[in-house]
């Protein structure tokens, strides 16, 4: 006999609900299930006091209609009350190298004087010295410092872009356009960014963000 896959998951925790949204199935699937557990099967926990809920979304990046729809459906029990809903972010793993093809792993340190020169796309797990290079075809991604220069596209592919967990380089460049000094950002440190280029203007924004620019691609 197969296992029934719960689309909604509710867990007790110490201040209220955690509500556990399934990120792999159709909205409309979560839907279903989150109203057919409310009205039939945990009637229990719709009677009483006020109970505080935590919704998690996993990796799925719903809409602010989507959002509306669930607070509407958990939010009309009355003793239900919605502290947030979130969807994930802190792994880089599931929200920023999601559905990027051909990505090279990599690993070291690339100290001063030295020059990594690959094809393609890139994440690199170490550190970018100071005086040290990282250069691609393709995207570069460093799970580390980048303390150092990074240059990607370097063919003149503008589409591309360089991510870091710490992002202070010397100099970022992205196919033929050359960064602003991390200085003139306007941020003290930062930690999980991406550089990107928008209407010819190298721009630097967190990595959390990157979806958007994927999806105007």
């Amino acid at each position: 006999m197969t296992a029934v896959k719960h689309h909604v998951t509710i867990k007790g925790v110490k201040d209220g609900l955690v509500f556990l949204l399934n990120d792999t199935c159709e909205f409309e699937e979560v839907v279903k299930e989150l109203k057919h557990k409310l009205e039939k099967t945990h009637q229990q926990i719709l009677t009483g006091p006020i109970i505080h809920v935590h919704v998690k979304l996993g990796t799925r990046n719903a809409s602010d209609e989507e959002k509306e729809q669930i607070r509407s459906i958990i939010g009309q029990k009355g003793n239900l009350l919605i502290q947030s809903i979130e969807s994930q972010t802190a792994d880089p793993s599931a929200s920023v190298f999601h559905n990027m093809p051909d990505v090279r792993l990599l690993k070291g340190i690339v100290r001063s004087g030295q020059t990594l020169t690959e094809e393609g796309n890139i994440l690199f797990l170490g550190d970018i010295n100071p005086g040290g290079t990282i250069v691609s075809t393709g995207s570069i991604y460093i799970m580390g410092s980048l303390k150092g220069m990074a240059h990607a596209g370097v063919d003149g592919d503008e589409s591309v872009v360089i991510a870091a967990s710490h992002l202070r380089p010397t100099q970022l460049r992205i196919a033929g356009i050359i960064s602003r000094p991390p200085d003139e950002w306007g941020i003290n440190e930062a930690f999980m960014e991406f550089a990107y280029i928008k209407e010819g203007k190298m721009e630097i924004d967190k990595i959390h963000h990157m979806h958007k620019l994927a999806a105007k691609q």
